[in-house]
């Protein structure tokens, strides 16, 4: 009996075959993740505005599916804390409809909001999440199966704590998922390289915004895009 043929492995698969019917994910855009002076702050995240704006025009050209995440606090004791002090009452990082001030922004700012540059479009949604990975606790698997998506686009901060958290959750949800690595960002260097390795070694690709954007195809005539 003749064997059946061996997989593709990893490296193997086209390009077009890891964006088959793709939406692009972007995690934790936040104010109090990217403004200046934020309590989270993440420098590396503001070059990162500029790629994710390219992005976000190609997907949207394509009428392919756009969704964002929030990291939201919880606003009573809980074992985050421990790792994100900042998120304690005496700061209230990403609490939900808590305003701050920071040293780019005219005005204060809801601190949990994506940030201004990066505004969700009318009919994208926000997916809010208590925790690092988008999936868990969230309907997002349950969104993106119903606009037919399978393959994921993942953006936004932090490298190796919320992004790769959700981009590891998407492998096992079953998505062919690529993390964008110009459009990643973190505080520490090492551990952002650490990251990407660590995930293109078993969990699915990486690739940079001029490659994901070269790939993208038109979705067939007369698809609608799915909002809400």
């Amino acid at each position: 009996m003749k064997a059946p043929p061996a997989p593709l492995v990893a490296s193997e698969v086209p390009p077009a075959d890891r964006l088959l019917a793709p939406a692009l994910l972007v995690v934790d855009m936040q104010n109090d993740f990217v403004r200046a002076g934020a309590p989270l702050e993440v420098p590396d995240a503001r070059a990162t505005v500029a790629v994710l704006q390219r992005l976000l025009v190609a997907f949207r050209a394509r009428r392919l599916p756009v969704l964002y995440t929030r990291f939201l606090s919880r606003e009573e004791d809980n074992l985050l804390w421990r790792w994100s002090p900042q998120c304690h009452p005496t700061t209230r990082a990403c609490w939900s409809e808590h305003l701050r001030s920071y040293e780019d922004a005219p005005a204060p700012r809801p601190c949990a909001d994506v940030i201004d540059e990066l505004v969700p479009a009318p009919g994208e949604p926000v997916v809010d999440k208590f925790g690092y990975g988008a999936f868990h606790g969230t309907d997002l698997d349950a969104r993106l199966r119903a606009r037919g998506v399978r393959s994921l686009v993942i953006t936004g901060t932090v490298t190796q704590i919320c992004v790769e958290e959700t981009a590891r959750e998407a492998f096992h949800h079953g998505y062919a998922t690529t993390v964008v690595a110009d459009a990643v960002s973190s505080f520490a260097p090492d551990l952002h390289a650490a990251s990407l390795r660590n995930f293109a070694m078993k969990f699915g690709w990486v690739a940079d915004a001029d490659a994901v954007i070269a790939t993208l195809t038109r979705p067939p005539a007369g698809t609608a895009r799915r909002r809400g």
